[in-house]
């Protein structure tokens, strides 16, 4: 599978790129990506919810009312959940929502996510490129040559480049990420994945692993 490498301004460079059949090329493995994207998003959470239960309700234990003869339910203690005030019956506690994948599951993951958005045409390979200073404009005009303005994108950079992240950071439905951070989360959230024909090799190195 080739593509044409793109600069800045959406033009064709006239080089060409050779994606891996073993990275982009598979078939994607929906499963693997359901289980990385899972736990992806169980890692967000905090898990410090809480609710006091009746045991930690600071109200009187006295018998509110006699057992027999009100014509109503008995009732041993204001702190029940049936009355306003009361503890509350099986409420969240804290806890912790992560669990375990193996480690050539969240690959194949990764590489399974990568393939799906090739299979729909959904990556573009751009020309390695960096910006003077950080600046919200030059991120936008860089889309608008793309005409990726109001798309969901992706940018894969071989390595952290500030003015480039902090310039994206203030654009909807933008995100850039490196390497050696993507996940599949990421990626099959965007759209369009742009790659940067140096971050090309680097992702291919690294899920070959």
């Amino acid at each position: 599978m080739e593509l044409s490498v793109l600069n800045i301004k959406g033009e064709d460079t006239g080089k060409k790129v050779t994606m891996s059949e073993e990275i982009f090329g598979i078939e994607p493995n929906e499963h693997a990506i359901y289980l990385d994207v899972k736990l992806y998003l169980a890692n967000q959470r905090q898990g410090t919810h809480k609710s006091k239960e009746r045991a930690e309700i600071n109200h009187s234990t006295r018998k509110i009312k006699r057992q027999k003869g009100t014509g109503g339910a008995r009732a041993g203690s204001i702190k029940s959940p049936v009355f306003i005030g009361g503890g509350r019956i099986f409420g969240p506690r804290p806890r912790n929502y992560t669990f375990k994948i193996n480690r050539k599951v969240k690959t194949l993951a990764r590489i399974s996510a990568l393939s799906a958005k090739a299979k729909v045409d959904a990556i573009s390979v751009l020309e390695a490129f960096t910006f003077d200073a950080p600046k919200t404009k030059s991120y936008l005009t860089v889309l608008n040559s793309l005409s990726l303005v109001n798309t969901k994108t992706l940018l894969i950079l071989s390595e952290v480049d500030n003015n480039v992240y902090l310039s994206s950071r203030n654009v909807p439905k933008a995100k850039v990420t490196t390497v050696d951070l993507v996940n599949t989360y990421d990626l099959m959230n965007a759209d369009r994945l742009l790659i940067s024909e140096s971050a090309l090799s680097n992702l291919e190195t690294l899920l070959n692993k």
